[in-house]
């Protein structure tokens, strides 16, 4: 065949090898179908700006959120304190990004004990076929229980004793965090069950089990690894539930004490004084509405990047 234009022949054009983009890895997959979730990305920027605010915003504001001023109480917003002052004078500015350490604590720390044992029990019911109807009947039975009630008497119980035993501020923490984490992690494992018993009937899980693979080596290294997804999703559901649930309880006055600020407990102080000051109670409000709401975009553009079945959309 004669030479085309420039001396390269047609075949060379037909048989060059076509360019190709390199594969990319899961979690790159992952970040670029996240990155098209634009609420997701909003929800994740809002949340780190606020994680960033009452985390690091203390370090760098004059005022302490326990420090009394009373010639300065019940003010409105000034320069001096853009949020106002509270019934004490204490900086409500400084008492929000405080609060927040305490919910955000409450929250993520609730969520871990709820995730863990969510997926313990998740797991367990549905790669042991035996246990599987005792177990899932015990989350039938934490589902039928009304939250608040069984909250607040676990609270009215196990208070004085763990304050005894602990102090005030810790004592209360550990309650509020095994209160919300031992009535919170029922939706978790009914996913993580029906994830399981999928999976366990997939081929590299018979081949797996074909060369002798023990039990507790198949759910490690097989099962666990292809879970991960839903328990993801429902780590940032579960934050925002156990937020929503602490600032519930400290409403009620039966959380934190008064001189240690989370937003619900601001939120319980500034009723009284609703009408003279109503951004005492817009104010955290609006955090908590923020936060919660961040959280469950976050979740819901991980659940679209975690998914195979929809990743790409």
């Amino acid at each position: 065949m004669e030479p085309g234009p420039g001396g390269v022949q047609a075949t060379d054009v037909l048989t060059a090898p076509l360019p190709s983009n390199p594969p990319r890895s899961q979690w790159s997959e992952v970040w670029a179908q996240f990155r098209h979730h634009k609420g997701a990305m909003v929800g994740g920027i809002v949340f780190l700006l606020i994680v960033l605010l009452v985390f690091l915003g203390p370090l760098f504001w004059p005022y302490d959120a326990t420090f009394i001023d009373i010639r300065a109480r019940n003010q409105g917003p000034s320069l001096a304190h853009p949020f106002g002052t509270d019934q004490l004078g204490r900086d409500m500015l400084a008492r929000m990004m405080a609060g927040g350490q305490v919910s955000m604590s409450v929250g993520i720390t609730a969520m871990l004990l709820a995730l863990f044992l969510g997926s313990l029990v998740g797991v367990v019911a549905g790669y042991f076929k035996s246990l599987d109807n005792v177990l899932m009947r015990l989350t039938d039975l934490f589902l039928a229980l009304p939250l608040l009630p069984l909250l607040l008497v676990m609270v009215l119980l196990f208070r004085e004793p763990l304050n005894a035993s602990f102090g005030p501020e810790t004592g209360i923490f550990i309650l509020i965090v095994v209160a919300i984490g031992v009535t919170s992690w029922m939706p978790t494992a009914r996913i993580v069950r029906g994830d399981v018993l999928a999976l366990k009937e997939r081929e590299f899980v018979l081949a797996a089990r074909s060369i002798g693979t023990t039990n507790v080596m198949m759910i490690v290294r097989h099962i666990l690894p292809n879970v991960i997804s839903p328990i993801v999703v429902s780590a940032t559901l579960g934050i925002a539930n156990a937020i929503i649930t602490e600032s519930a309880l400290s409403f009620l006055g039966l959380g934190f004490p008064p001189d240690f600020p989370t937003w619900g407990r601001l939120l319980f102080d500034a009723v009284d004084y609703m009408q003279q000051n109503p951004e005492r109670v817009i104010l955290p409000g609006a955090a908590i509405s923020l936060t919660v709401l961040s959280v469950n975009y976050l979740g819901d553009g991980l659940r679209d990047a975690l998914d195979p079945r929809i990743r790409g959309r």
